[in-house]
């Protein structure tokens, strides 16, 4: 069974940073794209980030030069590092893979503060 274990979420102030990692288990982590999602309360949830098993990442147009998607196969983990956090990135923000169906993790909150 796939399982995805988000961590690294928080309450941050504006300007700062926040390291998120997932961290997945029961697939072929390597051979997977794997993508960071994020829902704003109202709102619908929204792609921030994605890594293909190659390594080419693609990036929502508002985070771009900011977040920074990146893999670690070995570990199975999947990490998004924030910078320049806005108040506008609050959300919570969710892992996701694709193994036969899509799944989930759990979400973790991020919480900026102005």
């Amino acid at each position: 069974q796939v399982q995805l274990v988000e961590s690294g979420g928080g309450l941050v102030q504006a300007g700062g940073s926040l390291r998120l990692s997932c961290t997945a288990s029961g697939m072929s982590f390597s051979t997977q794209t794997m993508g960071w999602y994020r829902q704003a309360p109202g709102k619908q949830r929204e792609l921030v980030a994605g890594i293909s098993s190659s390594g080419i990442t693609t990036y929502l147009d508002h985070v771009k030069g900011r977040f920074t998607i990146s893999r670690d196969n070995a570990k199975a983990t999947v990490y998004l590092q924030m910078n320049s956090l806005k108040p506008e990135d609050t959300a919570v923000y969710y892992c996701r893979a694709f193994w036969g169906r899509e799944y989930w993790g759990q979400g973790t909150q991020v919480t900026v503060s102005s």
